[in-house]
């Protein structure tokens, strides 16, 4: 076995309820403007979609989506998902669901600061800088919550990989 050393900066709130504090836990960090990242309309369904937003607005933070992700996310709806973050002018991502959404997050968080494709940091280019990312796990099922990576397919080539380079940029919430 190799050595190693592990550091993980998450924080995690777990517990009844703790979702209505998520605009709460977002401000400490200076959110803004955020773009919530969502699958299904299951959120909406639940109340749950209702419950974050009112302790968004309860906090004054704005926000917009980007919904339908698939799981296995694609290349193409993290494109869509930056081109809306960058126009709105949010300064955090807020995922809501499994490990798809949150790792379509990253790579959006990470795109919206990117002036060229955000597949770069699929293919080598380290990360320099991203929004905040923030996340309400209703499936904790990939770990993604709890690690650095996230898997997306890039549909035009096929190719469907990891970047590991997130770690030092990114500040999971």
């Amino acid at each position: 076995m190799h050595q190693f050393s592990f550091q993980n900066p998450t924080r995690i709130e777990f517990g009844i309820d703790k979702e209505k504090n998520i605009g709460h836990y977002m401000q400490e960090f200076g959110a803004k403007k955020v773009l919530i990242v969502f699958g299904s309309g299951r959120i909406k369904q639940s109340g749950l979609f209702n419950d974050i937003t009112a302790s968004l607005r309860e906090n004054g933070i704005e926000f917009t989506e980007c919904s339908k992700i698939k799981s296995n996310p694609v290349l193409s709806k993290v494109h869509e998902g930056i081109t809306i973050a960058k126009k709105f002018g949010a300064d955090s991502v807020l995922s809501i669901g499994g490990g798809s959404c949150l790792d379509s997050a990253k790579a959006i968080a990470a795109g919206s600061l990117y002036d060229a494709d955000v597949w770069d940091f699929f293919t080598g280019t380290e990360v320099t800088k991203a929004l905040n990312i923030f996340d309400v796990m209703t499936l904790a099922a990939t770990g993604s919550e709890m690690n650095n990576g996230g898997v997306v397919t890039n549909e035009k080539t096929k190719q469907n990989t990891q970047s590991m380079v997130l770690a030092c940029f990114l500040k999971f919430q």
